[in-house]
């Protein structure tokens, strides 16, 4: 199996899950699934379809996509089985920092006055 998502890779949610998180939940078949209903949400937060204007879009942007993917998609990855990280405050604790990185990302993409370098056509 391969990777089906556009913005961010099963390693990329790898990483950021970090190494407590469950062989099964960081499996491509899941994170491929996670990675799905995350561009849906990005793209409908954003009322903009980065995933069709994914080619188009500058590196900066894509920079960004990926990193409220991946940050979301391994919140997915973490709360599937929690009972590999030390505690359950340790999981958490990296829930919150992925949350707080995807929000503030989804934010500049939503914001109206980055739009137009967002959404710059290389």
């Amino acid at each position: 199996m391969a990777d089906t998502g556009i913005f961010a890779t099963t390693a990329e949610v790898g990483y950021k899950a970090g190494s407590g998180a469950s062989a099964t939940s960081k499996a491509e078949a899941y994170v491929n699934s996670f990675m799905t209903q995350v561009e849906s949400y990005i793209n409908s937060t954003c009322r903009y379809n980065f995933s069709d204007n994914y080619t188009t879009l500058n590196a900066d942007t894509k920079g960004i996509l990926k990193e409220v993917a991946s940050n979301l998609a391994a919140i997915y990855v973490i709360t599937y089985d929690m009972s590999g990280y030390t505690s359950r405050i340790e999981a958490e604790d990296i829930i919150n920092v992925l949350r707080d990185r995807a929000l503030a990302g989804l934010d500049l993409l939503r914001d109206k006055k980055v739009t137009d370098f967002v959404r710059e056509v290389v």
